[in-house]
């Protein structure tokens, strides 16, 4: 960018409330990008481990079946809904090893 040049980004943060239905969760969170996006964001962040309750603070081996393949459906999701909206999506994921 050349001297005197004023570029500005909108970013939005996305913090919802979650349940334990990651379906629902991931079509809150589609939601709430498209109205990001629609209030001018360029860039937008998702919430840690958007898809369920946040259940980081104990070890439970239950939790595991959270877990989803990277790449796999919602990252393909978030990459199309990221393409058709012309926006940059950060979303953490809990991945499959």
């Amino acid at each position: 960018m050349g001297a005197g040049t004023n570029r500005n980004v909108r970013v939005g943060l996305v913090q919802m409330s979650c349940t334990n239905d990651p379906r629902a969760n991931l079509e809150k969170a589609v939601t709430r990008i498209r109205e990001g996006a629609a209030q001018g964001a360029q860039i937008l962040c998702l919430q840690e481990l958007f898809k369920s309750l946040y259940f980081c603070q104990v070890e439970n081996h239950d939790n595991f079946k959270l877990a989803e393949e990277v790449p796999g459906p919602t990252t393909e999701l978030l990459g199309r809904l990221a393409r058709e909206l012309q926006v940059v999506l950060i979303a953490s994921l809990f991945e499959r090893r």
